[in-house]
C-alpha cells in the first residue's frame, strides 16, 4: 500500500496515509453528523453535528494508528524489522520486512493490536460514563460512546481466526507451535481467511438485496479484500515452503560477468551486453563492487544519449543493493529482493563477489518445489 502523505515518525517508525483514507473519513464523518448523532441527540445545530463527526473521525484514526503502532513496536522488540505504518481505506497496516522468529513472537506481535483496541474501547467507555455523570453536553457523551463501540468492534473483528486478520495470525502461531511447520500453519490460516472473506461477500450481497444499500456493499468490499489478501498470503507461504532448505549458494549464478564503472552506455552494450547472456552486471573496480546495472535501467537511456551517458548514471548504488552470504536461507531473501535493485541480490563471501541471484532464479526454485520430497519442505 503506497503512502500518499508521510506523517513523520513515531517511536522511530515511519507513519503515512494513503489517499483512500479520505474516503472512509468522509463516510464516517457524514454518517455520524447526518445519521447517528441527529437521531440520538435531536434539535442540535448542523455545525454541532459536523464538529462532533469530525472529532470522532479524527480520534478513530488515531485509534487505528495506536493499534498498528502496537504491532510495529512489539515486532521491533522481537527482532522483526519494521518498514513503516500506512493508514488506508480498510484501516491500517504495519509493514514488517521479516517474519516472526518463533511462534511466541508471532503470538505477541499479533495479539497486541486487538488488546490495544480493547483497552481503548474500555477507556472511551469510562470517559463516556464519567461525562454523562458529570452532566456534560450529551453530544460529547455520544462521541465517546461511539468511539468505545467502534474500537470494541475493531478488536472483536480482528480476533476472527482468519488471515490476514490478527486472529488469523494468532491461529497461525498456535498451529505453528503444535505442528512445528511455520508455512503449513500459515497456509491453513490463509485458507480460513479466504473462507471468511467469501462469507462476508455472501452476507453483504444478501443485505444489499434486502435493502441495506451502502452497508451491504461495504461488507462485500471488506469480504473481497480479505479474500484477495488471504489468497496472496497463502501463495506467499507456499512460495516460502517451496524454498525451504535451500540457501543462496544453491541457486545463485556463480562468478557473474561484471563491468567497470565509467564506461559509456554505448560501450557497455557493445562490449558486455551483446557478448553475454546476462541481463545484470555488477560494476567492479579493484575487486570491489560499487554498483549494479540492469537492462531495464539501460533501456531508459535514449539512443542518442548512449554515447555520452556513463553507466554510473543509471546504475543502482551499491548501498541500495541487498548483499547476503552464500549460506543465507533462501526463504529469507524474498523480503530483501523486493526492496533491491530490480529484485537482484549479490552474494558475497569474505568480501569477494561470488554470485548473483535474480527473480528468475527464485521463481524456478518455486516451480521445482512441488517436485521435491515434502519432508524436506517443512520448516520449523
Amino acid at each position: 500500500m503506497k503512502v500518499t502523505l508521510p506523517l513523520g515518525r513515531i517511536a522511530g517508525i515511519k507513519v503515512g496515509i494513503n489517499w483512500s483514507v479520505m474516503v472512509i473519513f468522509l463516510l464516517i464523518t457524514v454518517g455520524l453528523a447526518a445519521g447517528r448523532f441527529p437521531i440520538l441527540q435531536p434539535d442540535l445545530s448542523p455545525a454541532t453535528y459536523l464538529t462532533a463527526g469530525l472529532a470522532a473521525g479524527v480520534v478513530f484514526f488515531l485509534s487505528l494508528l495506536a493499534h498498528e503502532l502496537s504491532h510495529a513496536i512489539v515486532a521491533r522488540r522481537n527482532g522483526v524489522e519494521v518498514e513503516g505504518i500506512t493508514l488506508w481505506l480498510f484501516g491500517g497496516v504495519a509493514l514488517l520486512r521479516d517474519e516472526a522468529p518463533d511462534p511466541g513472537a508471532e503470538l505477541r506481535i499479533s495479539g497486541v493490536g486487538p488488546l490495544v483496541s480493547l483497552v481503548l474501547a474500555v477507556g472511551f467507555g469510562v470517559i463516556a460514563v464519567a461525562l454523562d455523570a458529570a452532566g456534560v453536553t450529551a453530544i460529547a457523551v455520544e462521541v465517546f460512546a461511539w468511539l468505545a463501540l467502534i474500537n470494541a468492534v475493531l478488536a472483536i473483528f480482528n480476533l476472527v481466526p482468519a488471515a490476514p486478520l490478527d486472529g488469523g495470525r494468532i491461529l497461525r502461531s498456535i498451529l505453528w507451535r503444535r505442528r512445528g511447520d511455520r508455512y503449513g500453519a500459515a497456509i491453513t490460516a490463509a485458507r480460513a481467511g479466504r473462507s471468511f472473506g467469501w462469507i462476508l461477500v455472501f452476507l453483504g450481497l444478501l443485505n444489499f438485496v434486502a435493502g441495506a444499500g451502502l452497508a451491504g456493499l461495504w461488507l462485500v468490499m471488506i469480504g473481497w479484500f480479505l479474500t484477495m489478501a488471504a489468497g496472496a498470503e497463502e501463495q506467499h507461504a507456499m512460495n516460502r515452503r517451496a524454498l525451504g532448505g535451500l540457501r543462496a549458494r544453491d541457486i545463485m549464478t556463480p562468478r557473474p560477468a561484471s563491468a567497470p564503472p565509467g564506461i559509456t552506455v554505448e560501450r557497455f552494450l557493445d562490449d558486455y551486453v551483446f557478448r553475454n547472456r546476462h541481463s545484470t552486471f555488477p560494476l567492479v573496480i579493484d575487486g570491489g563492487v560499487v554498483g549494479l546495472v540492469t537492462l531495464s535501467r539501460v533501456k531508459e537511456v535514449p539512443r542518442d544519449l548512449r554515447a555520452t551517458t556513463t553507466i554510473d548514471a543509471v546504475a543502482c548504488p551499491f548501498d541500495d543493493v541487498p548483499v547476503v552470504g552464500p549460506d543465507q536461507p533462501l526463504e529469507e531473501l524474498l523480503g530483501q529482493m523486493s526492496s533491491g535493485a530490480d529484485g537482484r541480490v549479490l552474494v558475497v563471501d569474505h568480501g569477494e563477489l561470488v554470485g548473483i541471484i535474480s527473480p528468475a532464479d527464485v521463481m524456478r526454485q518455486i516451480e521445482l518445489g512441488p517436485l521435491r520430497d515434502p519432508a524436506d519442505l517443512a520448516r520449523s
